[in-house]
């Protein structure tokens, strides 16, 4: 049995008797923390307040272990931190920490449990108790799916307060004042007669004191920044070009690497004659690596130079011959067979069928993460201790995948998270870490840069799933009676896990993720998930399984609306049965002035609505037909996290998230031929330019119960969104991504 599988079933056991309320030993080992990772690397006077907080005499450092790829996770972090510890965001550094179990993601947990048992019931919170328990004993310190900021708000908060409240017992002790005497302010415990003790100052007594618990966190009527418009705390250095990402990592004595791999992804290596390699001046060694080579030189530029110049012939790949063939794979995946899932089914859909009936088929295709900067690893393999220096969002799956390979315990490998330029994903994958720790290990002792060049990048990615949706429905009346929506896919889930060694039981919850739950009380519906078997080897793209899927069902609803000749925002309106859902239907209506004077001619605007991750996002995109093709001109979006934590990074991840959705949904493709991808760099992959960009107007509502993230929810809606304002001017019902082949973009 998998590791997965394991610790799956000790879950359930252990969260069913925890459920049940009879014995505390499940319960106990489920609420009781990690011990603090902080503790062990200390120094005299140092003061580790919670896993989060480390004060010493120099300064106060944040531990920020979600990682940052551009989305400001690390300012997100801090600021949770800082609002209850009572700092400015200039005192701190923030730091991504040492991977450890005790920064466990939560909020991961939270979707598995909404698949389980959808709803707010009493089988939902069992559910997502269970998931917790699962997430938790696997240690799983993963960043993704918009959970950055829903599981730290509390956490962090609260790590913020026992810390304060810690140093204001050190400052007592330290003046003979009592507690309740004393406040904080700006990073200093401040006496009844304003006299500031920095906490810097209060480290060393701090660190013989235990961390007081349970401390009430501040109503939102006292938050200081939580709300507030922010400078993001790398704003600086990224604006100055200072920043140091991973590939501008240098390690003393390192040399530098790249790999040559069989050009059919998944591919074996086959013969080959590394002679030409060094005629390249700086080449020293050619190795061989799982599924190809890795070229050590002097240089980055002479490894890549190393690479081309090698000879070498290739097996062929097990994947689909033509584009062809994957697409027949999908459409013969629609049987009982290969159901994965219905997890939704109103009413009487066999019988609503029997009338007029609606259809339509939607494609959507791979698509590669592309992130600006390409990914690369250091690592250096010693006899009994490995360190590496990369960008991860799974820092614990690289330790384990270190371990496998040299033998060497996951607790002696010590892993540097860095900055990222970029990920959308491809950061879940640590192949660059592997391939770089193949290399290390034949050179003991020497620290390996391996970085990939952007056409390895590209065409080794993993990239977003194939999908096709087939919509059938119908009308009555003047609304929509019915609407049934079946997706197929290969699984997500299982493609990315079998590369870390694992194996997850049960449907996937990706195939239907984005379409099943969605916010409308349609008569009769139904949503079912078709499992395809496994093509090419995905993972995760942003807004996974609904960032096609959102396309899927909000262009299905919409052709069934246009065949009711209703009203596109009306309709929905009338259909939504959740309150949240309505507003935010409601907010975007009012921002674009939908209720308005109608679009002149050659203008049309379209609406979609998609929950994700937590989130209901709306987004109303307007275009122009002109003679030099279809130009965006505005896209007005709304979403409701809850609550905003910092309502200038919201605003940027949001225009950040339409522009990505429009971009792949205009221009994106992945193509392969012989398990070949076509696509190897910017030129051949495009994506939305700067002068095609639309004004993009973001609200943020703050209606929903619990808070959730919004990195990845304004990507789902734009797509469909563009492809109804699309429809609306020209009378072009575009189906199949990328649009730009039925359209032209000015």
């Amino acid at each position: 049995m998998s590791l997965a599988g394991t610790i799956a079933r000790r879950t359930l056991l252990i969260g069913g008797v925890a459920i049940a309320g009879g014995v505390a030993f499940g319960t106990w080992r489920y609420t009781t923390p990690y011990a603090n990772p902080l503790l062990s690397g200390l120094n005299k006077g140092e003061a580790a307040l919670t896993p989060y907080v480390l004060i010493t005499q120099d300064g106060i450092t944040l531990i920020t272990p979600r990682a940052d790829m551009g989305q400001g996770a690390y300012h997100a972090q801090a600021l949770l931190l800082a609002e209850e510890l009572d700092v400015d965001l200039d005192q701190i550094t923030a730091d991504p920490g040492a991977p450890s179990a005790a920064y466990w993601n939560q909020a991961l947990s939270a979707e598995a449990g909404d698949f389980l048992a959808p709803g707010d019931g009493v089988l939902n919170s069992m559910a997502r108790t269970v998931a917790d328990m699962g997430v938790k004993f696997m240690g799983l310190q993963i960043t993704g799916g918009s959970t950055t900021v829903p599981d730290g708000f509390d956490k962090l908060r609260a790590a913020g307060a026992s810390a304060r409240e810690t140093l204001k017992r050190a400052a007592a002790e330290e003046t003979g004042l009592p507690v309740s005497d004393l406040t904080t302010r700006s990073g200093a415990v401040v006496l009844p007669d304003g006299t500031a003790l920095p906490y810097t100052q209060l480290a060393a007594r701090a660190a013989t004191l235990d961390v007081v618990q349970d401390v009430p966190l501040r109503d939102p009527s006292q938050w200081r920044l939580i709300g507030k418009p922010t400078q993001r705390i790398d704003m600086v250095a990224k604006s100055t070009g200072t920043q140091t990402y991973g590939i501008d990592v240098s390690i003393p004595g390192m040399v530098h690497a790249t790999v040559l791999l069989n050009p059919a992804q998944g591919g074996a290596l086959g013969s080959y004659d590394t002679a030409p390699a060094f005629r390249i001046p700086g080449v020293q060694s050619v190795v061989e690596i799982t599924g190809g080579l890795g070229i050590v030189a002097d240089t980055t530029w002479h490894t890549f130079e190393g690479a081309r110049a090698i000879e070498a012939n290739w097996p062929a790949s097990s994947m689909p011959a033509t584009m062809a063939d994957h697409w027949q794979a999908l459409s013969d995946s629609f049987t009982s067979t290969a159901q994965d899932s219905r997890k939704r089914d109103d009413g009487d859909m066999e019988t609503a069928l029997t009338g007029e009936v609606i259809e339509a088929e939607y494609r959507a295709p791979y698509l590669a993460h592309a992130p600006l900067e390409p990914i690369n690893a250091i690592v250096r393999v010693d006899e009994d201790t490995a360190e590496v220096w990369t960008g991860t969002q799974i820092p614990r799956f690289v330790q384990a995948n270190i371990e496998r390979i040299t033998g060497i315990p996951a607790d002696r490998v010590t892993v540097h998270v860095q900055m990222m330029g970029g990920s959308f994903g491809h950061r879940l994958e640590d192949e660059v870490v592997k391939q770089a720790t193949e290399i290390a290990r034949q050179m003991k002792g020497t620290p390996v840069k391996l970085t990939y060049a952007r056409e390895a990048d590209m065409m080794h990615d993993f990239p977003r799933q194939i999908a096709m949706g087939r919509m059938r429905g119908t009308v009555k009346d003047g609304h929509v009676e019915s609407y049934d929506l079946g997706i197929a896919m290969p699984s997500v889930i299982a493609s990315q896990m079998a590369r870390q060694g694992q194996t997850v039981p049960g449907p996937d919850s990706q195939i239907v993720a984005g379409a099943w739950d969605q916010p409308f009380a349609i008569p009769h519906h139904r949503v079912t998930g078709y499992r395809a078997p496994d093509l090419a080897p995905l993972s995760s793209w942003r807004a996974v399984g609904a960032s096609s899927n959102g396309f899927f069902y909000n262009a299905g609803l919409d052709e069934l609306i246009h065949a009711a000749g209703a009203d596109p925002l009306q309709e929905r309106l009338r259909l939504c049965n959740d309150a949240v859902a309505r507003r935010v239907l409601e907010a975007v209506a009012d921002m674009s002035g939908w209720d308005g004077p109608r679009p002149a001619p050659g203008k049309g605007r379209g609406v979609a609505l998609t929950y994700s991750f937590g989130v209901h996002c709306a987004e109303v995109v307007d275009v122009t037909d002109t003679a030099d093709g279809i130009r965006l001109d505005r896209v007005w979006v709304a979403a409701d996290v809850g609550t905003v934590v910092d309502p200038v990074n919201f605003e940027t991840l949001v225009q950040g998230g339409v522009i990505f959705g429009l971009g792949h949904a205009m221009f994106g493709e992945i193509t392969y031929e012989n398990g070949i991808a076509q696509q190897d760099n910017f030129d051949s992959f495009p994506s939305l330019r700067l002068d095609q960009s639309p004004e993009i107007i973001v609200r943020g509502l703050e209606n929903a119960r619990t808070v959730k993230g919004i990195g990845e929810p304004p990507v789902p809606p734009a797509a469909p969104a563009l492809a109804g304002a699309i429809f609306a001017a020209t009378g072009t019902r575009l189906r199949d991504m990328p649009f730009s082949r039925a359209v032209t973009f000015a």
